[in-house]
């Protein structure tokens, strides 16, 4: 992959990452204060287009839907197959 190709990946991961950090402490916020609520599914969208690491790490940073099995299964399962994806990435074009 070219070098530039690269960077626009890192930073992609970068904003995905941010994303899904941010959106789980704003909706944990929103949901101490009894205020209207992100989707589960608008929660779910950053982590699944490459931010596993940032929501996960929000997740339990912000002790925010640890209760529901789908979040806390499913956001590590996802951590690993993008590290996995990205790893390949790296051994076999980069």
């Amino acid at each position: 992959m070219a070098k530039e190709l690269w960077q626009l990946l890192r930073l992609y991961l970068l904003a995905m990452n941010l994303a899904a950090f941010a959106v789980m402490g704003f909706d944990k916020k929103r949901a101490k204060s009894g205020k209207w609520r992100i989707s589960e599914r608008a929660l779910f969208l950053p982590v699944l287009l490459g931010g596993a690491p940032g929501g996960t790490a929000g997740m339990w940073l912000f002790h925010h839907k640890t209760r529901h099995w789908y979040f806390r299964w499913g956001f590590p399962t996802l951590l690993i197959l993008q590290l996995a994806g990205l790893i390949w990435l790296v051994r076999n074009i980069g």
